[in-house]
């Protein structure tokens, strides 16, 4: 009997030292040629409805992304072992669906080639994905640069201000025939500096400050004036350039990195309150976003006067014909939107030619990478890398639900580029740099403790 008690009370051996979190590149290889696949059948389907026959291009397409993810598989298996394996494939496979998508316009617009330049934007993104992940080995190192961030971030969205308008917004700049949009990259420049500033200042911004009504505190001026400061810079630029979703996408930034960094719900019910005056004034006032305006209040408009549909009743067209399953890549009519099918429009393709089922798998693919982005924050120990990872999936979030509420007749149009799908060198490169932060931070966030040796060591 004592013999057995001794047994039962013995403790459980300790796991081995050398038990590690599983890294799944495995994983990730696998679905990256799933993605790669998915995309060269896409390639493959949009030259046969088109052309009547493979594009001679195929087998070179094909390679070119098989080695594009090889790279980038590798970058990330040597430089973030322990990253998500769903970031890198999800990215991939949206980059290759919007390439499929653009080559399929370029089938019906041939006086407005625009493939060729974007596989050679998403081949610089894919170098600045591989670059980024070997260069910045620990993301908390972005900290130190804050506020020369902020000074970036600012100067790029003023430089546009001085370059003639395009499509009636200021947020261009053209040279030697070449466009870039400073915007684009001022986006990741700013959540860098609310994470860093907002985890510098979290416990006066949760702890302190004088109570209105409920649960609601007015912030002391000290705490809150800078960084309220910098937000009200940016938008005034913004507004300057005419940019109304640039001005939203940083604006919900701003109000999703303050909740997340006080935990206070009140912040999100002021930031709908100044959205909803904000955009009524700059609706009312601003003549370039009032037209937008009048379009969503009426898309069929420009029909009843006689003058043919306009891009938003032709997007809303679009998605009607559409249907459950589509009519196939190559077969669809969304290139009657005119110039801005490829960019702003992209979406409406994807509804017409690939149905409301191929739209919910698209749909599905972002939420599941702005999901893997929350996940990463919500496991990362340090203040910044939780705040970062946060307003980093924020971006891509708000940039979906703005453009895919636009075309769909949701929200009034804003201009902006849908992330990796629409044609847009400054949008697919960001977008790039976007997830190979992401990867960064995931891989912090499930890289498993050392051990003590190691830690002294």
């Amino acid at each position: 009997m004592s013999a057995l008690t001794a047994k039962v009370a013995e403790p459980a051996p300790p796991p081995p030292p050398d038990a590690r979190a599983p890294k799944r590149r495995g994983v990730e290889l696998t679905l990256l040629a799933g993605a790669v696949l998915i995309s060269v059948l896409g390639h493959l389907s949009v030259g046969l409805a088109t052309a009547g026959h493979i594009p001679p291009s195929a087998a070179r397409y094909a390679a070119g992304l098989a080695i594009a993810a090889l790279l980038a598989h590798l970058a990330v298996r040597l430089g973030a072992p322990y990253a998500d394996p769903l970031v890198l494939p999800i990215a991939f496979l949206l980059n290759g669906l919007g390439l499929v998508l653009i080559q399929r316009l370029d089938a019906t617009t041939p006086a407005r080639l625009t493939a060729g330049s974007q596989l050679l934007w998403s081949g610089l993104g894919m170098a600045l994905f591989v670059l980024v992940v070997a260069v910045l080995r620990d993301h908390r190192a972005l900290q130190r640069y804050a506020y020369l961030s902020v000074a970036a971030a600012l100067l790029l969205m003023l430089i546009p201000v001085f370059f003639p308008a395009v499509n009636g917004a200021h947020i261009w700049i053209r040279f030697a025939g070449l466009s870039f949009q400073p915007g684009e990259f001022a986006k990741i420049l700013l959540a860098v500096f609310f994470a860093a500033y907002l985890a510098a200042n979290r416990t006066a911004l949760a702890l302190t400050g004088r109570r209105l009504f409920w649960k609601l505190r007015l912030l002391p001026g000290r705490v809150l004036g800078p960084i309220l400061t910098i937000w009200l810079l940016s938008v005034g630029v913004l507004v300057l350039e005419r940019d109304l979703g640039t001005s939203l996408l940083f604006f919900g930034l701003f109000v999703i990195m303050l909740f997340t960094a006080t935990g206070r719900i009140g912040w999100i019910a002021i930031g709908l309150l100044l959205a909803g005056v904000g955009a009524y004034a700059v609706g009312t006032f601003e003549p370039h976003v009032h037209s937008r305006v009048d379009d969503w209040l009426n898309p069929l408009a420009s029909i009843e006067r006689g003058e043919g549909p306009g891009q938003l009743a032709q997007s809303l067209f679009a998605f009607g014909a559409g249907g459950l399953l589509g009519a196939g890549l190559g077969q669809g009519q969304s290139f009657l939107i005119g110039f801005a099918a490829k960019s702003d429009f992209v979406l409406a393709t994807a509804g017409e030619e690939l149905g409301l089922a191929g739209l919910a798998a698209i749909l599905l693919l972002y939420g599941l990478l702005v999901a893997r982005g929350f996940r990463a924050g919500l496991a990362l120990r340090d203040p910044f890398g939780r705040l970062l990872a946060t307003g980093l999936a924020s971006i891509v979030a708000l940039q979906v639900f703005v453009i895919a509420g636009g075309v769909t007749g949701l929200i009034p149009l804003t201009g902006m580029a849908m992330p990796f799908l629409a044609q847009g060198g400054s949008s697919v490169v960001t977008n790039w740099i976007i997830v190979a932060l992401l990867v960064r931070l995931s891989d912090s966030a499930r890289r498993p403790e050392p051990e003590p040796q190691e830690a002294a060591a």
